[in-house]
């Protein structure tokens, strides 16, 4: 489980930096890939990347502005030439359907799969047996949400070796051990699932925000997470031109990291007025000041998602 930046840049592209796109890998859990925004060019950007879009299950977009936004009707064009066959899903605000009905029949554009496009106001979006999404709404000049991505405990694992202990052997005994269910041996010695399953291991949470100021739906989102990605648009002493163009500086998010007692922060979604990654330094300095846990996100960089482990980041 890891995030893959696709883009990073606020407002416009740059040579050095696209606009904003994430991939978030769920390779061993699902086999699969879920996408959060899709501003213009993500699909070149994906071509020098080891996604693959056939792969790609869900995309969820935060909000309708152009760098968030228009990438989509392209690389739901080109999954379709790349051989992308499955169902896929759009999260995204009221309006979003609009836009796609739109610019997908305008351009006559051919879709060889079924695109499910799920509008939202925030709460619940999806939810299955491995993975809860949770959208709540953000502070921003139009309505922008972020998601919450938790990943559901999974069962324990077995203790064998005291399982060889007690003369039992791997088969359909240890499944029903896994299950949570006691069993006989052939010797007729009961073994409590209790004794030999391990605790759950706890499922890894992440956040990602879409352009805010400091705002409680945030911290609502951000609670406890193992890794948040909140926009730093702004080194602080812009703030308060950052909260005339309703965005964030870089120390207001690790605040909202601070505060929320995460794991890890991940700041993206940079101004172009800070052209090269010499010039992002400040940006960080600001923040680890405040948690010390922050990383600045790049342009085709991979950032696994750990567990926190007794206040600790751990695999």
């Amino acid at each position: 489980m890891e995030l893959y930046f696709l883009g990073t840049n606020a407002g416009v592209p740059t040579i050095q930096r696209n606009v904003t796109s994430i991939a978030l890998r769920l390779l061993e859990e699902r086999r699969s890939i879920w996408m959060f925004d899709c501003g213009e060019g993500t699909q070149h950007q994906v071509l020098r990347s080891p996604i693959r879009l056939g792969k790609l299950e869900k995309l969820f977009i935060t909000h309708l502005h152009g760098d968030h936004l228009f990438g989509l009707p392209g690389l739901l064009s080109s999954r379709g030439y790349q051989g992308g066959t499955s169902p896929l899903t759009v999260y995204g605000p009221p309006g979003l359907k609009a836009y796609l009905d739109i610019s997908l029949a305008v351009s006559q554009s051919r879709i060889p799969y079924k695109i499910e496009i799920v509008e939202h106001t925030g709460g619940t979006v999806f939810e299955d047996n491995g993975f809860k999404v949770e959208a709540a709404l953000l502070e921003h000049r139009i309505d922008s949400y972020g998601y919450r991505v938790t990943e559901k405990d999974s069962p324990g694992s077995l203790n064998t070796e005291l399982l060889k202990s007690y003369g039992l052997k791997p088969g359909p005994l240890y499944g029903k051990l896994k299950k949570g269910e006691d069993v006989l041996t052939d010797d007729g010695v009961r073994i409590c699932a209790a004794d030999v399953v391990r605790e759950p291991k706890r499922g890894r949470i992440v956040t990602i925000l879409g352009d805010t100021r400091p705002c409680s739906g945030a911290l609502e989102l951000s609670l406890h997470a193992d890794l948040i990605v909140h926009e730093a648009t702004f080194a602080h002493d812009l703030a308060e031109m950052a909260y005339q163009y309703h965005h964030s500086t870089a120390r207001q998010a690790a605040e909202l990291a601070k505060e929320a007692n995460a794991g890890q922060l991940l700041l993206t979604h940079f101004s172009s007025r800070y052209s090269s990654s010499e010039e992002l330094i400040p940006l960080l300095e600001e923040a680890e000041l405040v948690f010390p846990e922050t990383l600045l996100a790049e342009e085709f960089g991979t950032y696994p998602i750990y567990r926190r482990q007794n206040g600790q980041l751990g695999k």
